[in-house]
């Protein structure tokens, strides 16, 4: 069986800001720094590995910060329903084709198991040999020039039989005659032995020579008999293959049907899975195949390991700690096929349910990035420079450097302390980000809209609440522009009732709110008493989709009954 590390994942929400990702990528370090630190302690409970990974395509103000700070983007995990990678895939790469049918049985009793892949020098899959089709290979070998049919190698049948070559060509394919045991006077072999005919004999002289001088193309001398050097002299003389064996005439003949190679007794016609296949769908197929083991190829074909029907009953689910989000709509999709470790967040509590009691730690900062480093402080795990920055960043973004009224006093000195370990300029690296971050150029409406989007439900209403961020007028003004046109199609292809995206201006704390959907303005004016027109809203002082936005809407929602 393969030894796998299950690591743990650190996933944010959807569409990924920096705090998502940031705080992602610090507490899988910090976690990992933990496990570390007990290993060199001797502790016998180490913990687990941790991994960051990221529910969607990263913005350009994150991908500045990774590459600021130098890290890596963090893997891409869409679904973490269970998939075939998730299951203990027998770690059985394969065998030749021109392996014979003893030795692949051989290695089916040594691995406790029923079939083995047969792959090509590649590693890519020809088929597969199980151990029926041996049973049925050795109960249709009756034929006697079964392995001239089977072209078998020389070097089959002499590692079958445990046999010496004492002349011929080792590299010889086995392409003629049938197999005989040269038994009885020379009178009654000349009746039996035919041109190029395997003969099977003994001890006796008469018949090895018989053997020879009627043609054989090979001899084979049981019992590990004396073979005279004439014998031997003869052999090479008439390009006579010449072999020792120690089994009798009754075993040898027995086994050397044994030689024959899988490939001509494998199944090409096999159910295969890819280590990405939903296992909703493993279990359908195997449901209704009837083999026990089933090869699983990569993308180019290649055998990876076998899985079997039993390897369901033995399922480790995906483990996962979540950050900066605890609600349904905003997970990683398939998530309650996993087991939820902890959630680590600063957004209200949502709707999210667990199997059984989780490490939750939700604190009424900014950004979840804050909290993150007081985990650090508490652990006693030095931060690196390069880990401040990234948090650091996080803070700015998620608090729009302390403008938004989400910014608490904790947020604001944890960024400065964040800022000095990190050796940056608070300003500098601010403007930086947030210049990096409004860059539109190359971005599609849908690719703006979905930079921060979040799906939020409130009784029977949905909504797609998107936000972006400027600090030049002239960007915040094309934003609007290009998503005027967009937020329209949003509410049929995001099955909302909703949609809303604001336009946020940094300096001016202020957002131009551009909306779609029955009702959209109606609640806009209801909420904040906006004066809306042409699809469109000014929102003065509203800068936090958190703080501000949501809350308004959703007091809006409960007061009143036409939505």
């Amino acid at each position: 069986m393969k030894e796998t590390t299950k690591k743990v994942m650190v996933i944010g929400h959807k569409n990924p800001d920096s705090d998502s990702i940031c705080s992602a990528i610090a507490y899988a370090g910090l976690m990992n720094a933990v496990r570390e630190k007990n290993i060199r302690e001797g502790m016998k409970d180490c913990g687990k590995e941790y991994e960051a990974c990221r529910a969607g395509v990263i913005n350009k103000e994150t991908e500045f910060v990774l590459r600021r700070f130098g890290f890596q983007i963090p893997r891409l995990c869409l679904d973490v329903r269970a998939q075939v990678s998730d299951l203990d895939i027998r770690d059985e790469l394969g065998i030749p084709s021109s392996t014979s049918l003893r030795n692949a049985w051989r290695m089916m009793i040594e691995h406790d198991i029923t079939t083995l892949p047969v792959i090509h020098h590649d590693g890519q899959l020809e088929g597969i040999i199980t151990v029926q089709d041996i049973a049925m290979a050795n109960m249709d070998s009756l034929e006697a020039d079964v392995l001239s049919k089977a072209k078998v190698p020389l070097r089959n049948l002499l590692e079958t039989i445990d046999g010496e070559l004492i002349c011929g060509n080792p590299e010889r394919i086995i392409d003629k005659g049938r197999v005989t045991i040269g038994a009885g006077s020379p009178e009654a072999m000349e009746n039996k032995v035919k041109e190029g005919d395997i003969v099977m004999v003994g001890d006796r002289y008469e018949a090895q020579l018989c053997a020879i001088e009627l043609g054989a193309s090979m001899v084979i001398v049981c019992l590990e008999s004396r073979i005279a050097r004439t014998i031997t002299k003869l052999a090479a003389e008439h390009d006579c293959t010449l072999i020792s064996t120690p089994y009798d005439t009754y075993t040898a003949s027995r086994l050397v049907n044994q030689s024959i190679p899988v490939g001509n007794h494998m199944q090409t016609k096999v159910t295969t899975f890819a280590p990405t296949t939903p296992l909703d769908e493993v279990r359908e197929v195997m449901s209704r195949v009837r083999f026990d083991y089933f090869p699983v190829v990569d993308s180019e074909g290649v055998v990876k390991g076998l899985v079997s029907k039993r390897n369901l009953i033995d399922l480790k689910r995906k483990e996962m700690v979540l950050v900066d989000h605890n609600e349904k709509s905003q997970c990683v999709d398939g998530f309650e096929e996993a087991d939820i470790l902890g959630i680590i967040d600063h957004h209200r509590i949502g709707d999210m349910e667990t199997t059984g009691p989780i490490y939750f730690r939700n604190q009424p900062v900014g950004c979840t990035a804050t909290i993150i480093y007081d985990m650090y402080n508490e652990y006693g795990v030095e931060i690196t420079p390069q880990t401040a920055g990234l948090l650091c960043c996080a803070i700015l973004s998620d608090t729009l450097k302390f403008r938004s009224p989400t910014c608490t006093p904790k947020d604001c000195r944890t960024a400065m302390e964040l800022a000095r370990i990190a050796g940056e300029d608070l300003d500098r690296l601010a403007s930086d980000m947030f210049d990096a971050g409004e860059d539109l150029s190359g971005k599609t409406p849908d690719g703006i809209f979905h930079n921060d989007c979040k799906i939020l439900r409130h009784g029977n209403v949905r909504m797609a609440i998107a936000q972006g961020t400027f600090n030049s007028t002239t960007n915040l003004e094309k934003a609007e522009k290009i998503i005027s046109f967009y937020i329209t199609e949003v509410p049929g292809n995001e099955k909302v009732d909703m949609a809303f995206y604001l336009a946020t201006s940094i300096g001016d704390q202020s957002s131009e709110v551009l909306y779609a959907g029955k009702n959209a303005d109606l609640l806009l004016q209801e909420a904040f008493g906006a004066d809306t027109a042409d699809g469109k809203a000014h929102l003065d002082g509203v800068v936090s989709r958190k703080k501000q936005f949501v809350p308004g809407l959703i007091s809006a929602l409960d007061d009143s009954d036409q939505f």
